[in-house]
């Protein structure tokens, strides 16, 4: 769900690569011997590539990796079969979807020798998609928000004007006098949905097709305060100055704000939980029924769990880690940033979604066209 992220190398990230490559044989579950290649299909900008080298250096398997911008994609991969693949990297309820059609490999977990490190809360959440994870393990986790230009949003509503509410795009009078200055919404329905749900005291979830009508109502009347639905220029769009608000993904927004800051251009961006809740997300690592590398796909997953190597990657993309011993040695300013790791009364509110069934599927998909097109 993940799209572009800022390349950086930061000095935690060479510390963790220095450890990674001088790491003995016993810290991973291959040895230096073993040849042959692993195909990664992740979401763009979502690894630090340092890590990949490291991969290949200390096993010897040559990671030939691919990337996606939409879930959709990675489906339609799977379900026509022979994709080629060893690694995917779905969100939860396309987790579940997958494993109902029979196109995700179960995973040996006998491979997995750091399988401990996985967070137990996270790994509780991430079993409502995979009972019992067995088809797959956690690699990143965030949320999905509001990213707001501070400045430009407190110009227009004034200074005391709460930041960390859906209002901000769902109620059409506050909306309409930040629609001058741009707002965003990320082009995925199934975080939208769910969302505007909760904001009018529905079931998150629901399959009622009354209760979706609802929210496609109040999704309609949102789009005419919106500039544009885009999977990820909402991110540059903030970065730049050239928009207000935009609803996205956590790290997304966090890296937005970085770039803004690393530009020295004084434009201050932050991300907010909105106090009604948000959507909770999972991507996890998969292995395909039909991959043809099994035993590399389950070296990579088991090098990507290790706390050096996950810290790595979390310094890297800016979203949280699966892997709980990770913490001490992410960056403080990351680890610290609530919009990154929220504090208990804020994980509280968050939302977990499940998969919809063919049938609601379509619904939504239908509905979010017309929300998109206007029509």
């Amino acid at each position: 769900m993940i799209p572009k992220r800022i390349t950086r190398i930061s000095a935690s990230v060479a510390l963790a690569l220095g450890a990674a490559l001088a790491a003995p044989v016993a810290m991973t579950s291959v040895v230096m011997a073993q040849q042959g290649e692993v195909n990664v299909y992740n979401w763009s900008d979502y690894i630090d590539p340092a890590m990949l080298e490291a991969f290949t250096e200390e096993t010897g398997i040559k990671v030939l990796y691919d990337t996606y911008d939409t879930n959709e994609i990675v489906e339609t991969r799977l379900l026509a079969g022979r994709s080629g693949y060893d690694i995917v990297v779905p969100t939860g309820p396309y987790i579940e979807r997958l494993i109902k059609a029979g196109v995700l490999a179960e995973l040996d977990k006998q491979q997995l020798t750091n399988l401990d490190n996985v967070w137990p809360a996270i790994a509780e959440r991430t079993a409502i998609y995979d009972p019992g994870n067995a088809h797959s393990v956690i690699y990143m986790w965030g949320t999905t928000g509001i990213g707001v230009n501070v400045d430009m949003v407190h110009a227009r509503l004034g200074e005391d004007a709460p930041l960390d509410t859906w209002s901000l795009v769902f109620d059409p009078e506050i909306a309409a006098q930040l629609s001058d200055c741009g707002i965003y919404i990320v082009d995925a329905a199934d975080d939208m949905f769910p969302s505007a749900l909760n904001y009018l005291g529905l079931p998150h979830d629901s399959r009622d097709p009354g209760e979706i009508e609802q929210a496609a109502e109040l999704l309609s009347q949102m789009s005419a305060n919106v500039r544009r639905f885009h999977a990820s220029e909402y991110i540059n769009a903030l970065a730049n100055g050239d928009i207000c608000v935009a609803v996205g993904y956590s790290g997304d927004i966090l890296q937005a704000r970085d770039r803004a800051e690393e530009a020295g251009s004084g434009i201050g961006i932050a991300y907010f939980v909105p106090r009604e809740g948000a959507v909770m997300w999972f991507d996890s690592f998969a292995i395909p029924a039909d991959a043809p590398n099994p035993e590399n796909a389950h070296a990579f997953i088991d090098f990507m769990l290790r706390p050096d190597i996950a810290a790595a990657n979390v310094n890297y993309v800016a979203y949280a880690s699966g892997v709980l011993p990770a913490k001490p040695m992410i960056d403080e300013a990351i680890l610290n940033d609530p919009g990154i790791y929220p504090d208990d009364e804020t994980m509280g509110r968050l939302l977990i979604t499940t998969a919809y069934d063919e049938r609601t599927q379509r619904l939504i998909n239908r509905a979010w066209t017309r929300i998109k097109t206007g029509r």
